[in-house]
């Protein structure tokens, strides 16, 4: 009976039995969100089902993308992470506000995948976000995680935690860092962070050539 006993992360459940990474992909995307849920804060049972009865179908979509991404980066299927080499010094540094103004102005529409850079006490990095309501009259944005910005980038509210905030016109560089988790610190680069689940599901929304709104297909 252990014979043909199914196994969960086998290939031939997976979307495309042809990917023969796709279980080890999903191997690894499991253990570091049930090791993520474990430490988490989360006080209601409620919400700890709700998120395990998601895990499956979040995994073996984000799995499903990591084989077949259409993006300049590479991908470590050992932890399922994106891999680029990583800039001297954080790509934000840039950042014009006029041509934030000018970029958000034309292309800001909810659900779109926008960089913010975040410094905290670990250091700096550049975070994925999704737009989630715009208010044309102010000319400000509100996205999931981070809250309002104006459209050159200012934020008009603070998060505790986080030292600074600022919302950024994707670029390639700016959206590569993001994707894989570059922090630098004062002096210089520091080990790259783990994305969660979610970031890397906002990385599966990027249009890579004009990073406006992803259309779906069909």
């Amino acid at each position: 009976m252990s014979d043909k006993q199914a196994d969960i992360f086998s290939v031939d459940q997976s979307p495309s039995p042809e990917l023969a990474d796709f279980a080890e992909l999903c191997s690894a995307l499991y253990e570091r969100e049930l090791h993520s849920l474990a430490h988490s804060s989360i006080g209601q049972p409620s919400l700890l089902k709700r998120r395990l009865a998601g895990l499956p179908y979040h995994v073996k979509n984000i799995a499903h993308y990591l084989c077949q991404h259409n993006s300049p980066l590479n991908v470590d299927v050992h932890n399922a992470s994106f891999q680029f080499k990583q800039a001297v010094k954080v790509p934000t540094r840039t950042a014009n506000a006029d041509k934030n103004y000018a970029w958000y102005s034309q292309h800001a529409t909810p659900g779109l995948v926008v960089p913010i850079y975040v410094e905290d006490i670990d250091g700096h990095h550049i975070e994925l976000d999704c737009v989630d309501r715009i208010d044309k009259e102010t000319k400000t944005l509100h996205t999931n995680k981070f809250g309002w910005f104006d459209f050159y980038g200012k934020p008009t509210e603070q998060i505790r935690g986080i030292l600074a905030k600022q919302l950024n016109k994707p670029s390639k560089a700016i959206m590569q860092s993001a994707c894989c988790g570059h922090v630098w610190n004062h002096k210089n680069r520091v080990l790259p962070r783990v994305l969660s689940l979610r970031e890397l599901l906002l990385s599966s929304q990027i249009d890579w050539k004009r990073f406006t709104l992803l259309k779906k297909s069909g």
